[in-house]
């Protein structure tokens, strides 16, 4: 059975994911695909907060859903 290539339409079907990180000056906001949380025990720990994003909130940019999303409350040392 052949595979068909993958469309444009195929990749907005992929779940995706608002995730604020840890960054070297504080929080910072990342678009994930879903399998970028299953890479290594290091990325889960980096991760502060995440949420699915809606279909419509998808192309957004990143800008828009830092301002939308704002970031964890970070406990620093």
């Amino acid at each position: 059975m052949a595979r068909r290539p993958p469309t444009e339409a195929d990749a907005d079907d992929l779940p995706r994911y608002f995730v604020w990180v840890r960054g070297l000056e504080g929080p910072e906001p990342q678009k994930w695909v879903a399998m970028d949380f299953g890479v290594g025990d290091w990325k889960r720990e980096q991760v502060l907060a995440w949420l699915e994003l809606p279909m419509d909130e998808r192309r957004l940019p990143l800008s828009m859903l830092a301002r939308r999303y704002p970031p964890p409350k970070v406990e620093t040392l």
